[in-house]
């Protein structure tokens, strides 16, 4: 006879249950984002500093089936933040995607775009993932945060020397997270997209010379689009990944691979 052999089950990708935060979820990635943990399961808050953008959007999830609600906020406004928090059950996932970028030559950034890019990307950044991981270990829960680098986190690029930096700085906070957060069983990657075409990119690659450029350097001989990214951002947040921290998660065509 022969006796039955177990086999090992895939982890889910199945949210149910969790709550999920989503910055800068109004649109874009962000609101790609949103939609593909809804749709895994999960109750999404979509956070962007336009009201009417995220209840447009939380109100298209929740017309689909998901579970969804919207949250006007600044999250540079660390004493908002933290009152939105304060007011809602801890979030077992972030997303934290809100940032932005001011191309420019190097020998011509300015403080003013020096200081508008790294108080979003960076700054902004570190102060939620912290909000989010001290409701986290404060209730004894595990979690996943997930932090919306770029290829430029890894490479450099003309006219982002602010973007890479602030990028560069993500990744390395994001490995130095995950060392203190992995004893309270909170995962912290990155995930690191090529350029996605979005409402943000979209006038950049109205320039035929800068499109040529990036096809020049995906590999995969095309643009990145937003649903090229919500299947990583449900595997992050899953137990698919349960044995991954500290990480980065590239999805750029191949750009980094020379």
């Amino acid at each position: 006879m022969t006796q039955d052999l177990a086999l090992p089950r895939t982890p889910s990708f199945r949210l149910d249950g969790r709550r999920a935060l989503v910055t800068g979820a109004g649109r874009g990635i962000g609101l790609a984002a949103a939609a593909a943990l809804a749709e895994a399961g999960a109750h999404v808050a979509l956070a962007a500093r336009s009201g009417p953008e995220v209840e447009a959007a939380a109100a298209a999830i929740r017309a689909g089936g998901g579970a969804a609600e919207a949250l006007a906020l600044d999250v540079s406004d660390l004493a908002a933040l933290e009152a939105a928090l304060e007011a809602r059950e801890p979030f077992d996932i972030l997303v934290n995607n809100a940032g932005t970028n001011r191309p420019a030559p190097f020998l011509e950034v300015t403080p003013a775009d020096f200081d508008a890019v790294m108080a979003l990307n960076l700054r902004a950044a570190f102060f939620t993932a912290q909000a989010v991981a001290k409701r986290l270990v404060a209730a004894g829960r595990p979690g996943s945060i997930i932090q919306l680098s770029s290829q430029m986190g890894h490479v450099g690029g003309p006219n982002r020397s602010v973007y890479c930096a602030s990028k560069h700085a993500m990744e390395g906070m994001t490995k130095a997270m995950a060392i203190e957060l992995g004893p309270h069983g909170i995962r912290v990657n990155t995930l690191c997209p090529t350029f996605i075409e979005t409402p943000l990119t979209r006038p950049f690659f109205e320039a035929a010379a800068f499109r040529d450029w990036v096809l020049s350097k995906i590999k995969l001989g095309r643009v990145g689009q937003v649903e090229d990214l919500m299947g990583a951002v449900v595997f992050l947040a899953s137990g698919a990944s349960g044995l991954m921290t500290g990480s980065a998660l590239m999805l750029d065509g191949g750009w980094t691979a020379e």
